[in-house]
């Protein structure tokens, strides 16, 4: 039985991985992306089951017409991926205001708009599934990408408060969270010029290692692609599919700190509750 997605950002990386994938088990794909005509070859290939657009997701006004012309022209999309991305690697001090600006307006709100554009259609349609593509970056730290993880963190908590809204309708939502995968993402990455206080710092000693190509890119991109392809396919929707043996390590060591910490301020916590709470809770 065929499938129908809705991929955004499939010029290159998992979205061009994807979209290959896909067209050549007999899928049909929505593909959109800046430059249309970067798919020109697929679309020689495949014909008229692959559809494309040009979207710039930083655009409300055009996400809502783009995914309103697929669902239009091709009926019932099974799937919204949510991949189009922008990476910054600087430290606080060095990113300008149009990087910061880019970074949300592409990461956060952009998948947002995509989000919000698509809801109507798969609500009508009672049942869809979305796929947001995220980072071992929402839920762990790495020196040098803060304005990354703000726009990634932000999403994942959008998209955490989405599922459980969205649920009741026969919709799910899946946040995949790959690791440091060599997808061209490292080469398109956006920096700033450095400021020589960050140099000793770990700041700067990543940045050392991203220049000299010493920064480890663990993870096969061809076998992250199929991951979320074998996800749909099985049926099952985690909320959270982290992907690369990185992406596990990394965030298990975060939320095992992070709840280390938590616990540690329980009795600071509870000590502010109201007497009146708190002796109900005593009663408990």
């Amino acid at each position: 039985m065929t499938s129908t997605w809705f991929i955004t950002g499939t010029s290159s990386g998992f979205g061009r991985l994807l979209t290959e994938r896909l067209l050549a088990r007999g899928d049909r794909v929505a593909a959109t992306l800046r430059r249309p005509e970067a798919l020109d070859d697929l679309r020689a290939e495949y014909g008229d089951r692959l559809w494309t657009a040009r979207l710039d997701v930083t655009d409300p006004a055009q996400a809502e017409r783009v995914v309103g012309d697929a669902f239009a022209e091709l009926g019932e999309i099974d799937v919204i991926v949510n991949n189009a991305g922008y990476g910054v690697f600087a430290s606080v001090e060095e990113a300008t205001d149009e990087q910061i600006r880019r970074v949300i307006d592409t990461n956060l709100l952009g998948s947002i708009h995509v989000i919000r554009a698509a809801l109507p259609h798969l609500r009508a349609q009672g049942h869809g599934r979305i796929l947001q593509v995220s980072t071992a970056g929402g839920q762990t730290t790495y020196p040098g990408f803060g304005y990354y993880h703000a726009s990634k963190w932000g999403i994942e908590g959008f998209c955490e408060t989405v599922a459980r809204e969205i649920a009741p309708f026969g919709i799910t939502l899946t946040i995949v969270e790959p690791g440091a995968t060599p997808t061209g993402f490292g080469a398109s990455l956006d920096t700033a010029p450095p400021m020589p206080e960050y140099a000793a710092t770990p700041a700067g000693e990543v940045r050392k290692a991203l220049t000299d190509s010493t920064f480890v890119l663990p993870n096969d991109p061809e076998r992250i692609a199929q991951a979320m392809i074998d996800l749909v396919d099985s049926g099952a929707a985690p909320l959270r599919l982290p992907l690369g043996s990185d992406t596990y390590d990394d965030i298990r060591a975060s939320l095992t700190a992070r709840l280390a910490e938590h616990d540690a301020h329980r009795n600071t916590a509870y000590a502010v509750v109201s007497e009146e709470i708190s002796g109900t809770q005593e009663q408990r």
